[in-house]
């Protein structure tokens, strides 16, 4: 009885199987009727008449420019090698691969090669952890595999098995980037970009061997003006693969390039533009017959920056020369150790960056050759001093604590304070002056920098205050700048609490005097100076005037000038700040603008940075009675304040000297 019942278990299986095999026939029998009845006609016409592929048109990127028009970052037109896969001869890859690298290493140029494996035997892994995972991911090969694992399988999926090493490893490498970037029927593969004349020429006198191989031409990202600004102007790349998978596929295509830093990452919206489409109608042996365009490709818009090319060049001048004259003049401990620099220069009342350099800098147009030396360089020539740097203000923070004191009535201009030169309020704590001024007011502390007047002026007024009228002048706040910044802080309580530090009533003197934990940044530092000459009222500080169509024939987009704060200052308290300020000029840097013939408003500071090295720290604006520009300057290790009042005199000169109302000779005036 068993016996039966495994015989119709066993009967019942074979019907299953062959109801399943019957299925799937059917399936089959049905396409193949749909193919050849339904779909016939447009087989026998793919295969008699051609067919079409739509292809994408790339859009030129949006140009950046200085305020009046004179290019910093534009496109020119390159030549890349392509390969389409609608009239490549089937399995003439590798064959034509390695024609194409022969060429291009006979004339000196490069190809494409993202493979994470060594060049050259023994064949090792390279390049990023997490392009080695996908790499094996690729391959379905498990994650502990090694390097010997993966050459093989390469060999194995390409086809490579025959070849001698150094030409695999060549093959292997365009192969793989040709399944990385997805080149199929409708999507090219870009095998080498930017190649020589002398490449195009061999390429097509030998088209009937390269069939399928098309020189394209395509937009090449340049810096005309690459030592402009290079912090603010920012660089483009390639994509990265971690960027990509954040990117709209419909947008980006992964050979795409993108804005990495400064205005080019912020403003990568508006100048990718819109890349259009054509459709490419080819005939049974692959010619095409037409080419019809659907979509036309939208140009990036025009980012006009706020930088005044020239002016820019005038400030890092200035920063460089008189870096280096400390450099080679000063005394050991008295500005020989000056390393960086940075200055800065706005315009009053529309927070417009008219000018920010930094020292060491570098230059757009060769930054990819340079990188790795730029990397090694002494001083960090990559890093943003401007915006990135934060530096304690010292001294020039003291206008802060005085305008705290005359708005909330704790001084007038006529309270004196006895200076002799040690503070002696606190018995645990008794910090000292520079000098032995005696009784003095606000103007003349302003003048003299006396650290004893702002000792007692902050002690009475307390943090809070003093951190409030930091706040109405933008210090420890975000500026409004368009581009990545560090805001960094104000002295007080609670951020020593954050870091395990306990606060006292020291700490609130070193505050006074721009000491202790602040620390701003040099764009801070301006806007802060800007706001004194406008009489409390602080704006937003911006890099972009406005943003235009490519051909400047429409405005899309213009910065507004942004209220962020107004103290609402009286003219006593401002009248009373700008005497101390024309005092400063006189005292503490009147070395540097005694022949100037226009009054400059100024403060110097010298925050210490260790025992033994203090910064240099500038801000001024002009002329003191009707301002125009502020400046802040900030030297590392550069000693006393006033050894950065030279740069600021340089740009000055300048400024008033040709004047920047009117546009250049060269270049497109922009409203």
């Amino acid at each position: 009885m068993a016996e039966g019942k495994d015989r119709n278990v066993a009967l019942w299986r074979q019907n299953l199987v062959v109801i399943f095999v019957l299925i799937v026939a059917a399936i089959f029998l049905v396409r193949l009727m749909i193919m050849q009845i339904a779909e016939g006609e447009s087989y026998r016409s793919y295969l008699t008449e051609g067919y079409s592929v739509t292809k994408t048109i790339e859009a030129s990127r949006g140009d950046i420019v200085d305020r009046y028009g004179r290019s910093l970052a534009a496109n020119r037109v390159r030549y890349d090698i392509t390969f389409d896969k609608n009239n490549i001869v089937k399995d003439s890859e590798n064959s034509v691969i390695l024609e194409l690298i022969s060429i291009l290493e006979e004339n000196g140029e490069e190809w494409i090669d993202n493979l994470p494996i060594t060049k050259e035997e023994p064949f090792e892994y390279s390049g990023t952890e997490a392009a080695r995972t996908k790499l094996r991911k690729h391959l379905d090969l498990a994650e502990f595999a090694s390097a010997e694992d993966v050459v093989f399988r390469l060999k194995e999926k390409y086809g490579l098995e025959e070849m001698s090493s150094e030409d695999f490893r060549k093959v292997a490498g365009v192969r793989y980037e040709m399944d990385r970037v997805g080149y199929n029927y409708v999507t090219p593969y870009t095998f080498a970009k930017d190649v020589s004349a002398v490449t195009i020429n061999i390429i097509s006198e030998h088209s009937y061997y390269f069939q399928g191989i098309e020189i394209t031409e395509n937009y090449e990202r340049q810096y005309p003006n690459g030592d402009v600004a290079p912090h603010i102007v920012g660089i483009t790349g390639i994509i990265y693969e971690e960027e990509y998978a954040e990117l709209d596929k419909t947008v980006y295509g992964i050979n795409d390039i993108i804005g990495k830093s400064g205005l080019e990452l912020a403003f990568e919206s508006v100048l990718k533009g819109k890349d259009g489409k054509m459709k490419v109608t080819y005939d049974a042996n692959g010619e095409i017959i037409s080419e019809e365009i659907i979509e036309e490709a939208v140009p990036g818009a025009t980012v006009v920056s706020t930088i005044d090319m020239d002016l820019q060049r005038v400030a890092y001048s200035a920063l460089e020369k008189q870096i280096l004259n400390l450099r080679n003049t000063a005394e050991a401990g008295k500005g020989k150790e000056s390393e960086g620099g940075v200055v800065v220069v706005m315009e009053v009342g529309t927070g417009e960056i008219l000018a920010a350099a930094n020292y060491p800098s570098y230059n757009l147009s060769t930054y990819y050759q340079d990188y790795a030396e730029l990397l090694e360089t002494d001083y960090n020539p990559l890093f943003n001093r401007a915006a990135e740097g934060t530096y304690a203000p010292g001294s020039t923070f003291k206008p802060v604590v005085a305008t705290a004191a005359l708005q909330l009535g704790n001084i007038k201009a006529n309270t004196t304070v006895n200076c002799e030169h040690v503070y002696t309020y606190f018995t645990d704590y008794q910090p000292t002056c520079l000098g032995h001024h005696g009784k003095i007011t606000v103007r003349q502390a302003l003048g003299y920098s006396c650290n004893i007047f702002f000792y007692e002026t902050g002690r009475i007024m307390g943090i809070d205050n003093i951190r409030q009228y930091a706040y109405y002048y933008g210090l420890g706040e975000p500026t409004g700048i368009e581009i990545k910044e560090r805001i960094g802080q104000v002295s007080n309580p609670n951020w020593a609490s954050e870091h395990g530090i306990y606060w006292n009533n020291g700490d609130v003197l070193q505050a006074s005097i721009g000491q202790g934990y602040s620390l701003f940044s040099p764009i801070q530092m301006a806007n802060y100076v800007a706001t004194i000459a406008n009489r409390g009222v602080r704006v937003n500080a911006h890099f972009v005037k406005s943003i235009n169509s490519h051909d400047f024939s429409e405005i899309l987009y213009e910065t507004p000038v942004e209220v962020l704060s107004d103290m609402e200052m009286t003219d006593y308290t401002y009248e009373t700040i700008l005497s101390g300020m024309l005092q400063s000029s006189q005292d503490s840097s009147g070395f540097v603008w005694g022949d100037f013939n226009i009054k400059v408003a100024s403060k110097t500071g010298t925050p210490q940075t260790t025992t033994k090295t203090v910064n240099s720290t500038f801000i001024c604006y002009a002329p003191a009675d009707d301002p125009q520009i502020a400046i802040a300057v900030v030297i590392e290790k550069g000693w006393q304040g006033y050894t950065a009042a030279p740069v600021a005199k340089e740009i000055m000169e300048y400024y008033f000297g040709t004047g920047t109302g009117n546009a250049p000779e060269t270049g497109i005036l922009v409203p």
